[in-house]
C-alpha cells in the first residue's frame, strides 16, 4: 500500500512539476491550470467514498486491481494531451481511479494491525504519498529534460502495471483475498450517520488542515519559476525536499498519535492537542513570499508539510477510535475526499493568485486554513461530547 500510494503522487505530481513546461507549450493559464487541478480534485472527491465502500464491501484484491488498472490508463493518457480541455478530461479520470489509494491503505491497516499499532500503520501506507512527492522531480525531471514531458507520463503508466504485477502475488494473503464480513447488517451499533457531528469534525480538519501541501505540491514549482527566476532542472534538485517534511511528518505524528492511544485510551482529546501544535507549526509558511530566497522557501515549504502531514494523520486517528473500524475504506475515503473537494475549490483561487504576481496571498491563505480546521474540529466533536471517546458507530 505505501507503493501504490507512492504511484499515485508520482502521477498527480508529474503534472505539478512540469506545470511551467507544459503550460508554456500549450498556452494554458495559472487560471486554466488551476482549474485542471480542480478536474482531478473533484473527480477524486466524488471516488474517494465511492471506492471506500467498495472496498469495504469487495475487499481489497479485486478492489485495488479493478481501480489500479483503471488509472493507470488514465495516467498514460495525459502523454497525448494537447490543452486546457484534454488535460481536465485526463485529469478527471486519473483523479477517479486514484480515489481508491487511502480507503485501501486504512483498509489494510484495521485488517492487519491492533489499534495501538494503526496510526503508525496509516503513517506506512499513507506515506508513499510524500515519498512519491520527495522522489517524483529525481526521478521525472532527468525523464522530461531528454525525452519530452509526454515521456514522463508513459513512466507513470508503467509504474503502475508493474504495481498491479506485484500486487497479484502478494494479495494472495487470506484476509485480503476475502471479502469483508457484512457486521452491519446484524449490528445496529456500527452505523454512522453522516449528520453525526464527528464526521463532520474529522472531514474538516483534514481538509482545511492539509491543504498546504495542495499549495506546495501544485504551486511551488510555479512560485519557484515565476517569482524567484530558477530553471526546472533547478527546481528538479531542491523540490524534493519540502515533500521530505511531509514524509518524515507522517511518522512522528503516527508515532505520537499512538502513544496518546496507549496512554488515554478513552480520550481523543490530546489529539486534538496535537492538532493545535501542528496548526501552530504550519503557521511560518505564510512568511515565504515574502523572504524571497530559494532556501529560505524551500525550508519553509518543508516545515509547512511537516504540519500539515498532522491533519491527515490525527483526524484519520480520531475517526477510527469513535467510529467502528468495519468500514475504516469509507472513513478514509470521506477524509481524504473532503480534502480533494478543498483543493478544488481553492486551486482556482490559488492560480488566480498566481496569474497576477500574488504569490503572497496564496501562501497567507494556505497557512492560515489548519487553524480554522482544528477549530472546526473543537468545534463539531463537542457538539455530542465526542471529545471523550463514545459509542462505536458508522456510517450511513
Amino acid at each position: 500500500m505505501l507503493l501504490v500510494s507512492l504511484i499515485s503522487y508520482i502521477d498527480r505530481n508529474t503534472l505539478a512539476l512540469l506545470a511551467p513546461t507544459i503550460l508554456r507549450e500549450t498556452g494554458m493559464s495559472a487560471e486554466q491550470y488551476g482549474y485542471v487541478i480542480s478536474a482531478f480534485s473533484i473527480a477524486y472527491t466524488i471516488a474517494n467514498p465511492l471506492w471506500g465502500g467498495w472496498l469495504d464491501r469487495v475487499g481489497l484484491r479485486v478492489g485495488m486491481i479493478v481501480a489500479v488498472a483503471f488509472w493507470t490508463g488514465a495516467s498514460v493518457s495525459h502523454a497525448f494531451a494537447i490543452g486546457f480541455v484534454s488535460f481536465g478530461l485526463a485529469r478527471a479520470a486519473l483523479g477517479f481511479g486514484e480515489g481508491a489509494t487511502f480507503p485501501g491503505g486504512l483498509r489494510t491497516v484495521v485488517e492487519t494491525l491492533p489499534v495501538e499499532g494503526r496510526a503508525r500503520g496509516v503513517a506506512v501506507a499513507y506515506s508513499g504519498g510524500s515519498l512519491g512527492a520527495v522522489v517524483t522531480p529525481l526521478i521525472v525531471t532527468p525523464i522530461a529534460v531528454h525525452w519530452g514531458w509526454r515521456s514522463a507520463f508513459f513512466f507513470t503508466g508503467f509504474m503502475g502495471a508493474s504495481w498491479l504485477v506485484v500486487w497479484w502475488f502478494v494479495s494472495r494473503r487470506p484476509e485480503l483475498c476475502r471479502k469483508p464480513e457484512r457486521r452491519e447488517h446484524r449490528d445496529p451499533a456500527v452505523r454512522i450517520e453522516y449528520r453525526d457531528p464527528r464526521v463532520w469534525a474529522a472531514m474538516l480538519a483534514y481538509a482545511l488542515g492539509a491543504i498546504p501541501l495542495a499549495l506546495v505540491i501544485y504551486g511551488g514549482a510555479l512560485y519557484l519559476n515565476h517569482e524567484l527566476g530558477r530553471s526546472l532542472t533547478e527546481i528538479g534538485r531542491v523540490l524534493w525536499l519540502p515533500p521530505l517534511g511531509w514524509e518524515v511528518g507522517y511518522f512522528i505524528w503516527g508515532w505520537l498519535a499512538d502513544r496518546t492511544a496507549r496512554v488515554a485510551k478513552n480520550s481523543v482529546t490530546p489529539l486534538g492537542r496535537l492538532m493545535a501544535v501542528a496548526a501552530v507549526i504550519g503557521l511560518p509558511l505564510a512568511a515565504t513570499p515574502y523572504i524571497k530566497s530559494f532556501p529560505w522557501s524551500i525550508a519553509l515549504m518543508c516545515v509547512g508539510m511537516f504540519a500539515a502531514s498532522g491533519f491527515i494523520i490525527l483526524p484519520v486517528a480520531y475517526a477510527t477510535r469513535v467510529f467502528s473500524s468495519a468500514h475504516a475504506g469509507l472513513i478514509a475515503g470521506l477524509c481524504a475526499g473532503a480534502w480533494s473537494g478543498a483543493v478544488a475549490l481553492i486551486m482556482p483561487v490559488f492560480g488566480r493568485f498566481f496569474d497576477h504576481g500574488r504569490f503572497d496571498l496564496g501562501f497567507v491563505l494556505a497557512a492560515a486554513l489548519p487553524p480554522v480546521g482544528y477549530l472546526a474540529w473543537v468545534v463539531l466533536a463537542r457538539m455530542r461530547g465526542a471529545i471523550r471517546r463514545g459509542e462505536p458507530a458508522m456510517i450511513r
